[in-house]
């Protein structure tokens, strides 16, 4: 007996796919690692990315101020779609929102960065603004863990929450 082409692909359809993870191996060793490591794993792509392009750009005569907001933005970039990949699991939020929730955590976060590297690289760190980089990194990454862990990809909205809080009749 044969089968016709559209009972073939019928067919084909009902068996599940694999999940992506059963054929990468790098995403099943990432999801044994523990969450706060694959973010300090993140953080630290993060750093480095951040302080390559302040280095290089810092070379070409832009003032360390103006030097660390170009890093900082490429970075946060760089960290925000590496933690979405691998660090925390989806949220239940639209991709939309979720981007909004991570630049408001990442621009307080970013915020204090930024206001700590000011301080330190405009004082004791002026002879050496990548050290200001990393010790404004690292007092953000406190915040920014939180931050992203209850707010951007906490759990979303769930239907039974919606469905148990029914709005009152008129």
């Amino acid at each position: 007996m044969r089968m016709s082409d559209v009972e073939f692909e019928a067919a084909a359809d009902a068996i599940p796919a694999p999940a992506a993870s059963d054929h990468d191996p790098i995403r099943r060793f990432f999801e044994v690692v523990p969450r706060p490591i694959r973010f300090l794993g993140v953080g630290s792509v993060g750093l480095v990315t951040d302080l390559a392009v302040f280095t290089v750009v810092l070379g070409h005569g832009l003032h360390p101020l103006l030097a660390r907001l170009v890093s900082l933005a490429i970075a946060t970039v760089v960290t925000w779609r590496l933690n979405r990949a691998l660090t925390f699991d989806r949220s239940g939020h639209r991709p939309s929102h979720e981007a909004i929730r991570y630049a408001a955590v990442t621009g307080c976060a970013q915020g204090v960065s930024y206001l700590t590297f000011a301080v330190l690289v405009c004082t004791v760190f002026a002879a050496a603004p990548q050290l200001a980089v990393i010790v404004g990194a690292a007092i953000a990454a406190l915040f920014s863990y939180k931050g992203q862990a209850l707010f951007t990809f906490g759990p979303g909205p769930s239907l039974s929450a919606a469905q148990s809080h029914p709005k009152a009749a008129p």
